[in-house]
């Protein structure tokens, strides 16, 4: 069976850029291979961290472009690259409807927190831990799910609680978040998915 080619997209520092790299250089993703790296952000360190790791990375900015341009810019590299599927990892560029369909199924999306909780129009980052700790849970934690035309919506593939402990910090909270559990999840999801393309190719 074959590995489906995985294109992952970033606009920062990319640490869960790395998670999914050590994983696939563990062997959790066999069924996948990151095969290029693109950033909506010029300059984003996620790009060395590609580089660092011998895989291919290429900005694509977003600022400046229309909504069209710049998608049109990141449909050139995922045709060039071959990607079947696509991982947001930090990704903070809106994509629009007509991108997503042309990629059904196949567009995976990490979210620091169960959804529906604490998810919707401006969470995201920091934000998401600080509406957690507002409203006084004892626990979140993330979600990663396939992206769809439904906005803020999809289909949940993969959830897992994190603890909040007292005294955390949306830094601090948001750290545990992401070792707890987006590192964990993101390889398993992209794997699941990885599979399912690889099984659709075979047939």
């Amino acid at each position: 069976m074959g590995r489906a080619r995985i294109a992952v997209l970033v606009s920062g520092g990319g640490t869960n850029l790395e998670a999914l790299l050590n994983a696939q250089e563990r062997g959790e993703i066999p069924h996948g291979e990151i095969v290029v790296v693109l950033s909506s952000a010029a300059g984003a360190y996620a790009l060395e961290r590609a580089k660092n790791h011998g895989v291919p990375g290429f900005a694509v900015p977003r600022r400046g472009r229309t909504q069209g341009e710049f998608e049109a810019g990141l449909t050139e590299k995922l045709t060039e690259y071959g990607a079947e599927v696509i991982i947001l990892a930090g990704f903070l560029s809106i994509l629009s409807e007509a991108f997503v369909k042309c990629w059904p199924d196949r567009i995976l999306n990490v979210h620091p927190a169960l959804i529906p909780s604490f998810c919707g129009r401006g969470m995201y980052g920091l934000k998401v831990h600080e509406a957690a700790l507002e409203k006084g849970v004892k626990v979140t934690g993330a979600t990663v799910h396939l992206v769809n035309e439904i906005p803020d919506g999809g289909t949940i593939l993969l959830q897992k609680a994190v603890e909040v402990l007292p005294g955390d910090t949306p830094e601090v909270l948001q750290r545990r978040v992401m070792e707890q559990a987006e590192w964990v999840l993101l390889p398993q999801a992209a794997e699941l998915v990885c599979r399912r393309a690889a099984e659709e190719e075979r047939v």
